[in-house]
């Protein structure tokens, strides 16, 4: 398992656009349509990757939390099915129930919104604003597979809670880590 940081797209990019089914009840997710009163967080995650497998209780509960102050949160999975069957549609819907995602969990099956994205790594995390410009990508914590960090969603639940209360973000935002996005050839 190569360990890759996110590409840290520049803070205040308006976020892409994406209309994408959503994998328990095939209904499609389009940004434009989405219920963001204070903020959306945008997930790139997939149902193998070590890293993610590590931290989806902590994304789940720091979805729970922050859902009833106004955020808004959705998980892509652009991995390259074809290659590698454990991120196809059917497992996507296994691995949402088994972790009872509370946020829609959505097959980019042709890639083009991880690029539009600039996405690298499973998870990379984008949070927009309600206006839809990015104030905080980066890391979850501080947590890997095999360290002793606690998993506690620090840096998320810190950039999630300053803007909630009106504050400015930090400026130094670490890169979230993990497995690369599984490209198609």
């Amino acid at each position: 398992m190569a360990l890759l940081p996110s590409n840290m797209m520049p803070l205040g990019t308006q976020a892409p656009h994406f209309a994408l089914t959503e994998v328990r009840t095939e209904s499609i997710i389009d940004l434009n349509y989405l219920a963001i009163e204070n903020g959306l967080v945008v997930m790139f995650i997939c149902n193998h990757c070590p890293y993610v497998v590590h931290v989806a209780d902590t994304l789940v509960n720091i979805a729970r939390e922050f859902a009833d102050k106004g955020i808004t949160f959705v998980a892509i999975n652009s991995n390259d099915a074809e290659t590698y069957p454990e991120d196809s549609p059917e497992k996507m819907v296994e691995f949402a129930n088994n972790n009872e995602f509370p946020f829609p969990y959505c097959f980019d099956e042709n890639q083009e919104i991880a690029k539009a994205y600039d996405a690298a790594c499973t998870p990379d995390i984008y949070f927009f604003n309600e206006d839809k410009k990015l104030i905080y990508r980066g890391q979850i914590d501080d947590s890997r597979p095999g360290n002793e960090a606690p998993k506690d969603g620090k840096d998320l639940r810190e950039a999630l809670d300053r803007h909630i209360n009106g504050e400015n973000q930090k400026n130094e935002q670490k890169p979230s880590t993990g497995c690369s996005i599984k490209w198609k050839n």
